[in-house]
C-alpha cells in the first residue's frame, strides 16, 4: 500500500503544482483518490461480461457504425477472453464502453478537469479546488512553444528536415552529404555516419535514428553495386552473369524510385534555421524522412535479399549458388518467398539452357564448371566438336568427326564410367538426387549413343523433337520432372534397342556361355579329344598357330559351325605365361574378342572372370575325360585280370575308388552347369526381357551374373584370407584323381605283363614256343599298390574335408552340393569305420 500512496502523492503533485505550497490541499487530493480506488460504485451489475457486451452491442447498431461493427466486436470480445494476461476483463470493457458513451469534450476544456476535488465544507478559508484550472501559466502556451522559446533565446535550433532529406537521398545512393558523410575507417571495413553540427544548429536524436534506418539500404545499394560493377568479366559463371544481369535491373528500377523520391522533395522550401517554417515542412513539402522510410520499406528488404546473395556468390557458384537462393523459398514471409522466385526464375537460366542439351542432346556445354556434370579433362577429347558451334548447327554433326576417337581412351567401360561424373554439391535442391541421377544418367546415355555407337543421327532427331516441346524453366517443376521421366525412358530404351539389334550383345554373351563356358557339350568334347595329346607335352613345345587350327577343326565337327560367323570369328586359343616345368593344360586358355562398345559390358575385367570360371570348368573336364578312359581300362582289365586271382582284389578296390570318383565329378558339373550357370542365365535373360534401365543396370546386372557364376563355381568363401580354401582343396581333390588315374595305367600295364607271362608260361608247359613279349616294369606291385591306397586314401580324406565345409557354407547352393556329394553320409560312415579300425587296432 506504502507503495500505492507514494504513487498517488507522485501523480497529484505533478498534474497539480499547487499542491506543493499547500499540503492540505495535497492531502485532500490524495484521500480523494483513495476514495475512488477503493469505491465499488457502478459495478452493480457491470460486472456481468454477457450484460456489458450486450449493451456495447446494442450501442454499436445505435450508432453510426459499420454494418459489421457488432460483428467485429464478438470476434474481438472471443479473442479478450481467451488471453490469460488480463484478471479483470470486465472493468476493462467498462471503461472502454464508458470512454465511447461519454461525450467528446472540447478541446479548450481544463487539463485533467476529471480529477478536479469534490466540493466539501471546510472550516478554514482555503482556495477552492474549482479555482485549479486557473494556474498562473500564459493561457494557449503548449509545451512545445515554450521549447521553441526556449531554442529561440539559446540560439539552438533544429536543421531543417529538407536539407537532411536531400543528404538522405544521397546516402540512399552510397554517397556523402553536406551535413551527413559517410566515413570508411582504416580499422573497420564498415562505413559509419558522421552527424556535421555547429553552435547554429542541432540534429535531433530521434532524426539521427532515422536517417540511420535509412542509409542502411545505402549501404546494402553500395556493396550489390559494387559486386555487379566487379563481375562485369567474361570468367565468371553463367549462373553469376544472369544473377548480375538480374540484379542490375532491379538496381535500374532503385534509380527509377529515387528519381521519382528527388522529384517529389523539389517543392521544399529553403527554410533558414530557426524559422518557423521547418516545424511544417511535412505539410509544405511532398516528402519527409518519415514518408520516404514509408516508400523505401519495400525496397529494404529487397536490398537485404539481394546482399544475402551477393554474399553467397563470393563462395559459391552455379549449382551451389541456386540452392543459396532456393533455400530462401521456405521462408514464411510471402514478400521473400515471391522475391526469391523470381530471382531464380532469371537466375536458374543458364542451368536450364544447360540441362536441356545435355537432357536430350547428351552434349555437355559447361566452360565455368557450374553443371552438377562434370567431364574428365583427360576424356574429354573423345566428345569431339559441340555441335552448336559447327556451321548447320546439329545437322553440321556427323559419325566422320568420331572415327578417329574410336578406340582411343582406353575402352568402353572406362569413357562410359569416368568420362563424366555426378557432382552432388552442385545440384540444386528443387531437381532432387533421384531426378538428378535420371538425368545424370540420360545425358551419358544418349552421348554413348551418339559417340561410341556413331547412332548420331538418332539423337540429333530427339533434340530437335524436344525443342518443339517447350523450354524447361524454374517455375514449370511439374514439367520438368515430366521430360525427365520422358527422357530417361527414351534413351534407355533406345541403348537397349541398339545393344540388342544393332550389336547383337545377346549373341555374344550366349558365345560367351557356349563357349567359356563350356556349354556345347560336343564342342567341349572334340576340343579335349583333339588338344588331349597336345596338351600333354611341356608348355614350351606348344604352338599358337596349332592351337588355333584345332580349335577350327573342333568348331567344324561340333554344332558350334552353326554360330554366326562374326561369333566365330572372335574366339581364339591362346596360351597363359608359363614357367618352366608347366604342361599345356596349366596354360592353355580360350579368348573372346569384342571391341567398342561392346568392351563397355565385356570390359576386359569380366573376360577375365570368364577365363576364370573356363580354367575350373576345363580341369574338371579334363578330369571327366580321365574317369571315363579310366573306367574303360578298368572294365577291359576285368577281362585279362580275371585269370590272376591275386590281382582281383586290387582291381575290385579301384573300381570302388574311380566310381566315388566319377560320382564327384558329375555331381560338381552338374551343381556348375545345372544349378549356377543355367540359373544365372534365366536371371540375365529376364532382366533383357524387362528391357528397364539404363546401361548401368545393364552392366550391373551383367556383373552379377558374373559374380554369382564366379562365386558359387568356384567355391568362393567369404570369410577374409580363406576366400579360396576349398578352391584349392578341389583342385587337390582333381590332381589326386590325375595321379589316381596314372597309376591305374601302371597297375593295368603290370597286370598285362603278368598275363602274358602266364600265357607264355602255359605254353611252354605244353610244348609251344611263344615269343617272349617282355614288358619294362618301372615300378613294383608293391609300390604300385602303395600308390593306389595312398591315392585312395588321400581322395577320401581331402571329400570328407571338402563335404564338411560344404555343409557349413553360408551359400544354400553350396550346403546342397555337400549333401549330394555325400547324400547317405557316405564319407561320415566311412571316417567312423576308419577310426574304429585304428581303435581296435
Amino acid at each position: 500500500m506504502r507503495d500505492v500512496s507514494a504513487s498517488i502523492e507522485s501523480l497529484v503533485t505533478s498534474l497539480v503544482p499547487q499542491t506543493q505550497s499547500k499540503p492540505r490541499f495535497k492531502e485532500e487530493l490524495i484521500a480523494h483518490c483513495k476514495d475512488i480506488l477503493s469505491s465499488n460504485i457502478g459495478t452493480a451489475h457491470e460486472n456481468d461480461t454477457g450484460h456489458l457486451a450486450a449493451q456495447i452491442k446494442r450501442h454499436l447498431l445505435q450508432s453510426e457504425s459499420p454494418s459489421n461493427a457488432s460483428l467485429k466486436f464478438t470476434n474481438l470480445l472471443s479473442r479478450l477472453l481467451d488471453q490469460p494476461v488480463l484478471s479483470r476483463k470486465p472493468e476493462s470493457l467498462l471503461f472502454l464502453y464508458s470512454l465511447a458513451s461519454s461525450p467528446r469534450q472540447p478541446t479548450s476544456s481544463p487539463f485533467l478537469a476529471s480529477l478536479q476535488a469534490p466540493l466539501r465544507p471546510f472550516t478554514t478559508p482555503t482556495t477552492s479546488p474549482t479555482d485549479l484550472p486557473h494556474s498562473p501559466q500564459p493561457k494557449g502556451n503548449s509545451k512545445a512553444e515554450i521549447l521553441r522559446e526556449y531554442r529561440a533565446r539559446t540560439g539552438r535550433h533544429y536543421l531543417p528536415e529538407h536539407l537532411l532529406l536531400r543528404d538522405t537521398l544521397y546516402l540512399l545512393q552510397g554517397i556523402s552529404g553536406k551535413y551527413v558523410h559517410l566515413s570508411l575507417s582504416d580499422n573497420d571495413a564498415q562505413p559509419k555516419l558522421v552527424f556535421v553540427e555547429d553552435s547554429k544548429y542541432i540534429i535531433p536524436p530521434p532524426t539521427k535514428s532515422l536517417i540511420h534506418r535509412l542509409s542502411e539500404v545505402g549501404h546494402l545499394y553500395a556493396r550489390i553495386a559494387a559486386f555487379v560493377s566487379t563481375q562485369d568479366r567474361p570468367s565468371i559463371g553463367m549462373i553469376e552473369q544472369s544473377l548480375c544481369h538480374h540484379l542490375q535491373t532491379l538496381l535500374t528500377e532503385y534509380y527509377r524510385l529515387i528519381a521519382v523520391l528527388e522529384s517529389q522533395m523539389g517543392n521544399a522550401p529553403n527554410s533558414a534555421p530557426g524559422s518557423q517554417s521547418d516545424t511544417v515542412v511535412g505539410e509544405e513539402t511532398g516528402l519527409t524522412l518519415k514518408r520516404l522510410d514509408v516508400w523505401i520499406t519495400e525496397w529494404r528488404l529487397r536490398m537485404r535479399m539481394m546482399s544475402v546473395c551477393v554474399e553467397g556468390a563470393h563462395d559459391a557458384q552455379g549449382g551451389a549458388l541456386v540452392n543459396l537462393i532456393h533455400s530462401y523459398t521456405d521462408n514464411g514471409d510471402p514478400f521473400v518467398r515471391k522475391f526469391t522466385d523470381q530471382l531464380l526464375e532469371e537466375v536458374s537460366t543458364p542451368f536450364f539452357n544447360t540441362l536441356h542439351k545435355w537432357l536430350f542432346s547428351g552434349e555437355l556445354y559447361d566452360p565455368h564448371a557450374e553443371f552438377f556434370v562434370s567431364v574428365d579433362p583427360s576424356l574429354a577429347h573423345l566428345q569431339g566438336l559441340h555441335p552448336s558451334s559447327l556451321a548447320g548447327g546439329i545437322d553440321a554433326f556427323g559419325e566422320d568427326s568420331v572415327s578417329a576417337d574410336r578406340g582411343d581412351g582406353g575402352g568402353g567401360l572406362r569413357v562410359w564410367e569416368a568420362k563424366y561424373h555426378f557432382r552432388k554439391e552442385m545440384l540444386p535442391m528443387f531437381v532432387g538426387e533421384n531426378f538428378g541421377r535420371k538425368i545424370f544418367s540420360t545425358g551419358k546415355s544418349l552421348n554413348f549413343i551418339r559417340y561410341s555407337c556413331h547412332d548420331s543421327d538418332w539423337v540429333a532427331t530427339r533434340e530437335k523433337m524436344s525443342n518443339t516441346g517447350g523450354i524447361l524453366k524454374y517455375s514449370d517443376i511439374a514439367g520438368l520432372e515430366r521430360s525427365i521421366d520422358s527422357a530417361y525412358s527414351t534413351a534407355s530404351a533406345r541403348l537397349f534397342e541398339v545393344f540388342t539389334e544393332k550389336f547383337r550383345l545377346l549373341d555374344h554373351l550366349s558365345a560367351l556361355k557356349h563357349y567359356l563356358l563350356l556349354g556345347y557339350g560336343d564342342f567341349a568334347e572334340q576340343l579335349m579329344e583333339s588338344l588331349g595329346p597336345s596338351l600333354a607335352r611341356p608348355a614350351n613345345t606348344l604352338y599358337r598357330h596349332n592351337l588355333t587350327a584345332t580349335l577350327e577343326t573342333a568348331i567344324r565337327t561340333s554344332s558350334a559351325q552353326n554360330d554366326p560367323p562374326d561369333v566365330l570369328r572372335r574366339l581364339d586359343a591362346r596360351m597363359l605365361e608359363y614357367t618352366h616345368g608347366e604342361l599345356g593344360w596349366d596354360v592353355f586358355t580360350l579368348e573372346y574378342k569384342v571391341d567398342a562398345p561392346l568392351d563397355t559390358l565385356l570390359d576386359p575385367g569380366s573376360l577375365e572372370k570368364y577365363k576364370r570360371v573356363f580354367a575350373h570348368l576345363w580341369a574338371m573336364k579334363r578330369v571327366e575325360g580321365a574317369l571315363s578312359s579310366g573306367w574303360m581300362r578298368v572294365a577291359g582289365a576285368g577281362r585279362v585280370g580275371g585269370r590272376l586271382e591275386e590281382l582281383e582284389y586290387d582291381w575290385h578296390q579301384i573300381r570302388i575308388t574311380t566310381s566315388e570318383m566319377i560320382h564327384f565329378i558329375r555331381q560338381m558339373q552338374a551343381y556348375t552347369q545345372l544349378e549356377v550357370i543355367e540359373c544365372s542365365w534365366k536371371a540375365l535373360m529376364e532382366f533383357f526381357a524387362r528391357r528397364e534401365g539404363d546401361l548401368d543396370a545393364m552392366i550391373d546386372a551383367h556383373q552379377s551374373y558374373l559374380d554369382r557364376m564366379v562365386k558359387k563355381v568356384l567355391l568362393i568363401s567369404p570369410k577374409v584370407g580363406r576366400e579360396e580354401s576349398l578352391l584349392t582343396q578341389v583342385r587337390e581333390v582333381f590332381s589326386t584323381i590325375l595321379q589316381f588315374r596314372e597309376a591305374i595305367d601302371n597297375f593295368y600295364n603290370y597286370t598285362l605283363s603278368e598275363s602274358a607271362r602266364l600265357d607264355q608260361a602255359r605254353d611252354a608247359a605244353r610244348g609251344v614256343y611263344t615269343a617272349p613279349t617282355s614288358l619294362a616294369h618301372t615300378q613294383s606291385l608293391s609300390q604300385i599298390r602303395k600308390l593306389l591306397r595312398e591315392y585312395s586314401t588321400s581322395f577320401s580324406e581331402r571329400m570328407q574335408t571338402i563335404v564338411q565345409a560344404l555343409q557349413s557354407h553360408p551359400d544354400l547352393d553350396c550346403r546342397f552340393l555337400g549333401i549330394r556329394l555325400s547324400f547317405s553320409e557316405f564319407y561320415r560312415l566311412k571316417k567312423d569305420r576308419e577310426v574304429l579300425a585304428t581303435q581296435r587296432s
